[in-house]
């Protein structure tokens, strides 16, 4: 029962953000007694499809609009400001054995690489490299880089038809290599700040690898445990 409202879904008949039909119907369209579609219902949702909203009903999960970076970072005076993105270079090229892993493709397919800058008032602060599957993303691949927005999620979104459901970051700690430096105005060997992000869709498939260095000086991160 779950698998077939799984599919439902990546087919696209109920778009992120939307209502599912009533339980009944659904118990209806697929002839399945009551409690056996709550069980599926509560699977989905346990498992980040949906989301069931007491008195309202049960919704497929909203795409992510964007999980941003700086969050793990102190920049400035916290205004809230979204960073501006500039793409230093955009290339097709083949994926790495690492790459490959990450993104749960095979090795030497096809992949959109680019190397991003992110700036506050002028100035830079964080240096992304990014993959991203092909042909997944060739939109992107011919659309110039000018046009890109800062926000990347929606624009996957509006673009590519790509739908960034959840995403997992990890952090680590190393220096800026001299070329990685220059592009944020820091000297070569400086301590960083590494986020290694993965971003999946609907499906449950891996459609990003990105890679975010910051200055580690300026690293912050607090979580409320309760």
């Amino acid at each position: 029962m779950a698998a077939a409202l799984r599919a439902r879904v990546q087919a696209g008949e109920w778009p992120p953000g939307t209502a599912l039909p009533s339980e009944q119907a659904l118990a209806v369209q697929h002839g399945v007694a009551m409690a056996t579609l709550r069980r599926a219902l509560e699977l989905l949702a346990s498992q980040g499809l949906l989301e069931r909203i007491h008195g309202r009903g049960t919704f497929v999960r909203a795409a992510m609009t964007g999980a941003p970076m700086l969050r793990f970072f102190r920049f400035g005076d916290g205004s809230g400001e979204v960073p501006a993105s500039r793409i230093v270079s955009r290339r097709k090229t083949a994926a790495s054995a690492e790459v490959a892993q990450r993104l749960g493709i095979a090795r030497g397919e096809p992949v959109l690489h680019l190397l991003r800058v992110r700036s506050l008032g002028g100035r830079p602060r964080l240096l992304e490299e990014i993959h991203l599957p092909l042909p997944l993303f060739q939109a992107l691949a011919e659309t110039p880089a000018a046009e890109w927005d800062d926000l990347f999620y929606p624009m996957y979104a509006q673009r590519c038809g790509v739908h960034v459901q959840r995403a997992t970051d990890e952090i680590g700690f190393g220096t800026l290599a001299a070329a990685q430096a220059a592009h944020l105005g820091l000297p070569a060997g400086h301590p960083c700040a590494r986020v290694e992000r993965r971003a999946y869709d609907l499906a449950g498939r891996c459609v990003e690898a990105r890679t975010t260095f910051g200055d580690a000086h300026a690293f912050h991160y607090a979580v409320t445990i309760t």
